[in-house]
Order: structure tokens, then C-alpha cells, then sequence
């Protein structure tokens, strides 16, 4: 048996962003789970239509990228760069940039609630606000009233945004 199948689990293990192959995201998401590693990759449903039939198929939110939590002190960071398919670690002059916890609970109750979202621009600036009541109570992101009133949610290291409309929803500054 694999000794990276049982990892210590840190006391605060951060999230990280792994830059994959081409089409090998979900592969190594699946091959990092089962080194022990916790991961996600953010898929929303898309229906396809053909000319006979609609499918409803999990499209990658963020192509080229899925996401780690680890220790990047521990021995497990050289056996994740070690995965099939991993080109590496999303960083910044050479050092690893960990992506707040916050943004990828956000992204995870969005997902998980089924709520339509899109990819945007990425955003870096604006009015941050913070959804209060209904389904996605404490999501956090900035407004862009631009068009549509939306709350877009950007995960910096890897420069990508999603948006989500908010009509409706109580919002507080932040």
C-alpha cells in the first residue's frame, strides 16, 4: 500500500492551485484523492443539445486547474507535483500562493446549491459585499452592476472570475 494514501492531515491545511495538462484535470484531481490528498474541482452542469437528444454533462468552471489542500511544508507537496498530469503549483516569484479558504467555501456552497453561474472577467477591484438571507447567505465577492446586478467571485493566484446575478438578495458592504 501507497505510504501517501494515510497523510497527516495539518492542523491548518491551506488551499493551493495546481496547474494541469491539457484535459487531465479531472485525472488528477481523482489521482491526488486517492494519494489522500483533499481536492476540488469545480464542475457546473451544462445541458448539450444535439439534433436527437439533451445531455447533461459536468463542464470544468476553471480549465487547466484544479485544487489541493495541504501542508506545503510536509513531504506530501513533492509527491502532488509527482502526480501524472500535474505541471505544477500556482506561485509567485518562486514561492506557492495558498488561496484563502474563504474563496473556495464560497465557491463550494455556489456549486453545491446548483445556483446558475458563469465564468467573467476577472475582477481584482470594486465594492465587496457580502449576500445576506436565502440560499447563498455569506457568499462574499464584488458587485458588478454593469448590465446585470451579479456578484462575482475571483480566485486571484489563478486570475479567473464567476458570476452569479443576485436580484433579489439583501447585500451588506464589506
Amino acid at each position: 500500500m501507497n505510504a501517501a494514501a494515510h497523510l497527516p492531515v495539518p492542523d491548518n491545511p491551506l488551499w493551493y492551485a495546481i496547474q494541469t495538462r491539457y484535459r487531465f484535470e479531472k485525472k488528477v484531481t481523482a489521482h491526488l484523492q486517492r494519494k489522500g490528498f483533499e481536492t476540488f474541482l469545480p464542475l457546473v452542469a451544462e445541458v448539450h443539445r444535439w439534433s436527437d437528444r439533451d445531455k447533461r454533462l459536468n463542464a470544468l468552471l476553471f480549465s487547466g486547474y484544479t485544487f489541493a489542500r495541504f501542508d506545503p511544508a510536509s513531504w506530501s507537496r513533492l509527491d502532488l507535483l509527482r502526480t501524472v498530469g500535474v505541471i505544477g503549483l500556482i506561485g509567485f516569484a518562486g514561492q506557492i500562493i495558498p488561496i484563502p479558504t474563504k474563496q473556495i467555501d464560497d465557491l463550494q456552497m455556489l456549486l453545491s446549491r446548483k445556483v446558475p453561474c458563469a465564468l467573467h472577467p476577472f475582477l481584482r477591484v470594486g465594492q465587496r459585499v457580502r449576500i445576506r438571507g436565502g440560499c447563498l447567505d455569506g457568499l462574499e465577492g464584488i458587485l458588478d452592476e454593469h448590465g446585470e446586478k451579479n456578484l462575482v467571485i475571483s480566485v486571484e493566484s489563478i486570475g479567473r472570475s464567476v458570476a452569479v446575478r443576485i436580484e433579489g438578495y439583501e447585500l451588506e458592504l464589506i
